[in-house]
């Protein structure tokens, strides 16, 4: 699918070794869909855990777990003491947001569409300009 498109086809026929192809047209352009797959396997790994220890199939209980933490002292004391089981499910929240906003982010910085576009947190400097009265 990538090989037909016309800027590879020119790289190579003006001589391109393979390996210069894929580094300099190819990963840049594959590179930000890497990085969002990545982050968003991350995420999914994270709420993976978390939910497996919330069955009991995870990470054992001396070792502190989130979906442990919601599991054993957040549904027994959900009740008398709801912070037990806020706590730990705002703090995987974030992180899961967290991780997804970062791949966001770099993927913002990294995609050679954006560059030169609104997109692009380093040309957010260059636009905005503050205007001093005098």
């Amino acid at each position: 699918m990538m090989r037909e498109f016309v800027y590879i086809q020119a790289g190579k026929a003006i001589g391109a070794s393979t390996s210069r192809v894929v580094f300099r047209h190819i990963l840049p352009n594959v590179m930000p869909i890497i990085i969002i797959f990545f982050t968003v396997s991350i995420a999914g790994m994270i709420l993976g855990e978390a939910a497996l220890s919330f069955l009991g199939f995870g990470v054992p209980p001396p070792q502190p777990s989130w979906g442990g933490m919601l599991s054993q002292e957040g549904r027994a004391n959900m009740l008398m003491a709801p912070w037990l089981s806020l706590w730990p499910g705002l703090a995987l929240s974030v992180v899961v947001y967290g991780v997804n906003m970062f791949g966001d982010a770099v993927r913002d910085i990294l995609d050679p569409r954006l560059r030169g576009g609104v997109g692009r947190y380093s040309n957010v400097k260059k636009k905005v300009k503050i205007k001093s009265s005098k």
